[in-house]
C-alpha cells in the first residue's frame, strides 16, 4: 500500500476525529496541504475570504464539531490567522493550525524568501504562531506519525488550539512508519483522573451540598468545549438544583429546563432578583470554572465569596481551601450523576421571555427587536451572538427549548460573528444559524458573505445599522468622530457578493419586521435583513461606572 505524504498523513488523522471541512487561504508554502485536502477522502476545503476570517470560521464549526482544521501559509497567512487562534485559546476551542513553510533545501542553502525581513531567520513565525496554542509541532516523514499522536492529545486534553509546522517540500514526501487509526472525537478519553483525588473530590462537593440549605449551581461554557453539556444538563435534572449562567456561557444549558434561574452577571448586567439569588446562596457549585471579567461580574461589583464556591475545573477541583488534582471533569460529572439525592425543592427562579413592545407603525429598537426574534427561534436552532451592545441584549434574552447561542464576550474581537456563524452553520447537521450583529462589527468582515453564497449556506442574518460603533459610545463620551461608520446598504451586500437565493431586506418598522419574520417563517434559503435603529440607544455609562471597569481616576489620598 502505498505510504501517504506527511500533509495527507496530518489531515487524514484529524478528518478520523469527526472533521469534514478544513478552513483557510492557499498560499504558495502550503500548497502540500491544500493539495492534500483536495486529496483526502471526507475532507473538503472552504477557501475564506482571508485568513482572518477562516480563523473565526475554524472557531464557529469547533464549537459544533467538537474541532477544526485551519490552514494558512507561511508569515503573512499565520500572522493574520492569529487574532481567530488566540480567541480559540481564551475560549478553550480546539482549533489545529496548519501551517506551510519553506522547504528544508532553501534553508540549508541560505536562500532569502518572500513573507520574511529579507533575512535568513526561517523559523521566527514559530514562537509567535505557537504562544496562541498550547502544543506545536513541526512534523518530517520521520516524526510525523508519532507527533501528531502528541499533538491531537494535548490539544484535546487541554481543549486548546494547535500549531502544526509542515515545510512544502516535507509535506509532499511520504510519512515513514506505520500510520495510526484514529478514533472519533465522541469516543475518545480526553483526560483520567486519579481514583483516590477523584473520590474525596466528589464526596466533598456531595457532604456540602447535603449540609447546604440554599445550593445554586453555575455552568459554564467548558462543559461543551469538553462535549459535556447533556451530562451538566442530567446533573442538574437529577440533583434538582437552580442553576444559572454568565454572560460568557450564554446557551450551554437548554434554558426551558424547569431549574433554569437567570443570567448571573452583577447588578449592572443582570437583574437584582438574580443578584440577590445568588448572593443568597449558601453554596455555589461552579461547574467548569466562572471567568470572573468584568463583563461576567458587572465590572467586578458582584464577585462571588470565594469560600462559599465549590469549583469544578478542567482537571481540578477546589473547595475553599482544598484543592484535589487530576479529577477530570468528565468523570466529576458521571460520579456526581450516580450519588447526587434529589432535591424535593430546587426553588429556582421563574424567568420570563421579553414582553412584545411596539406598535406597527412605531420606528424599530431593540426593545421591539429582540422579544420578536425570541419568538422566532426553534428548537435546534443556534444563535450566533456578536460582541457589542446586541451582546447585552442577547444575553438575557430567555432562550427556547433546544436553542443554543455561541458568543465570544471574553475574547471580544468584533467582527468574529459572521465568519463564525459560517462555521456553526457548516458544523450544525440540522436546525438554522442565526446572526445578529451590529454595522460596526459586521463592516470588518462582512466579505465571508461571498463565501456563504458560494457554499450554499443558509443563515439567517439580522444587521443592526445604527452608523456607529455603538459600544464604543456606551463607554465613552457620545460624538467623536472615530466612532461613526461608513454608510453602507447593507441588504444590497448579498447580491453583490453573487448570493443566489437569498431572501434581503431593509426594515426600519415594527410592521416591516413582523412582515419579514414571517417571510423567513417559510423561507428555504438564507436571509439577510438590515435593521436600522436608532443610535440614541448607545447612551454613554455614568463615569462613575466607566471608572470602574477601566480605572481610570486617581484614587483618593488617605
Amino acid at each position: 500500500m502505498t505510504q501517504p505524504t506527511v500533509a495527507q498523513y496530518a489531515l487524514a488523522r484529524l478528518a478520523q476525529l469527526g472533521i469534514d471541512r478544513i478552513f483557510g487561504v492557499p498560499g504558495d508554502y502550503a500548497f502540500a496541504i491544500d493539495d492534500a485536502a483536495e486529496q483526502v477522502p471526507g475532507l473538503s476545503w472552504v477557501a475564506c475570504a482571508n485568513e482572518l476570517n477562516a480563523s473565526y470560521a475554524a472557531d464557529g464549526y469547533a464549537r459544533v464539531r467538537g474541532a477544526a482544521i485551519l490552514s494558512t501559509t507561511y508569515g503573512v497567512g499565520e500572522l493574520s490567522a492569529i487574532n481567530g487562534v488566540m480567541g480559540c485559546k481564551a475560549h478553550r476551542v480546539p482549533i489545529f493550525h496548519l501551517v506551510g513553510m519553506p522547504s528544508e533545501r532553501i534553508q540549508r542553502l541560505g536562500l532569502v524568501t518572500h513573507h520574511n525581513l529579507g533575512d535568513t531567520v526561517y523559523d521566527r513565525f514559530q514562537a509567535i504562531s505557537g504562544a496562541a496554542c498550547c502544543v506545536s509541532a513541526v512534523l518530517t516523514p520521520d516524526n510525523c506519525i508519532d507527533e501528531m499522536e502528541r499533538v491531537i492529545r494535548e490539544a484535546l486534553r487541554q481543549s486548546m488550539p494547535a500549531y502544526i509546522v509542515i515545510s512544502e517540500v516535507h509535506g509532499a514526501m511520504p510519512v515513514a512508519g506505520q500510520p495510526v487509526k484514529g478514533k472519533p472525537l465522541a469516543e475518545i478519553k480526553r483526560q483520567r483522573s486519579v481514583d483516590v483525588e477523584l473520590d474525596a473530590a466528589v464526596e466533598t462537593i456531595l457532604s456540602r451540598l447535603a449540609a447546604a440549605r440554599k445550593p445554586v449551581a453555575v455552568v459554564t461554557a467548558l462543559v461543551a468545549r469538553y462535549g459535556l453539556r447533556d451530562q451538566a444538563m442530567e446533573f442538574i435534572r437529577k440533583s434538582n438544583l437552580p442553576v444559572v449562567i454568565m454572560p460568557n456561557d450564554k446557551g450551554t444549558i437548554d434554558e426551558a429546563m424547569q431549574q433554569y434561574s437567570g443570567l448571573y452577571a452583577g447588578g449592572w448586567s443582570s437583574s437584582q432578583e438574580v443578584c440577590d439569588f445568588v448572593r443568597d446562596a449558601d453554596l455555589l457549585l461552579d461547574i467548569g470554572g466562572m471567568v470572573l471579567t468584568e463583563l461576567n461580574t458587572g465590572l467586578w461589583t458582584d464577585m462571588p465569596n470565594a469560600d462559599r464556591v465549590i469549583s469544578i475545573q478542567d482537571n481540578w477541583v477546589k473547595a475553599g481551601s482544598k484543592v484535589f488534582l487530576n479529577a477530570a471533569i468528565d468523570d466529576v460529572l458521571a460520579v456526581l450523576v450516580k450519588k447526587v439525592p434529589t432535591r424535593k425543592e430546587s426553588g429556582a427562579l421563574n424567568v420570563e421571555s421579553f414582553p412584545l413592545a411596539g406598535a406597527a407603525s412605531d420606528k424599530l429598537s431593540s426593545t421591539s427587536f429582540y422579544p420578536r426574534l425570541q419568538r422566532r427561534l426553534r428548537k435546534g436552532d443556534t444563535v450566533v451572538v456578536e460582541t457589542g451592545t446586541c451582546m447585552t441584549h442577547l444575553n438575557k434574552m430567555l432562550l427556547p427549548e433546544g436553542v443554543t447561542a455561541e458568543g465570544q464576550g471574553l475574547w471580544g474581537s468584533i467582527g468574529w460573528g459572521t465568519p463564525a456563524c459560517l462555521g456553526v452553520a457548516m458544523g450544525k447537521q440540522s436546525g438554522r444559524t442565526w446572526l445578529v450583529t451590529g454595522d460596526g462589527s459586521h463592516q470588518l468582515t462582512l466579505n465571508e458573505i461571498g463565501v456563504m453564497g458560494r457554499y450554499g449556506i443558509k443563515p439567517v442574518i439580522f444587521v443592526l445599522n445604527n452608523g456607529i460603533y455603538g459600544v464604543e459610545d456606551v463607554i465613552s463620551e457620545r460624538g467623536h468622530a472615530y466612532d461613526d461608520l461608513a454608510p453602507v446598504n447593507y441588504h444590497l451586500l448579498p447580491q453583490a457578493f453573487g448570493c443566489k437565493g437569498w431572501l434581503t431586506a431593509k426594515v426600519e418598522t415594527v410592521a416591516d419586521l413582523d412582515a419579514v419574520l414571517e417571510k423567513i417563517e417559510s423561507h428555504p434559503g438564507a436571509c439577510y435583513v438590515e435593521v436600522m435603529i436608532p443610535n440614541e440607544e448607545s447612551q454613554p455609562l455614568p463615569g462613575s461606572v466607566i471608572d470602574s471597569g477601566y480605572k481610570l481616576r486617581t484614587p483618593k489620598a488617605g
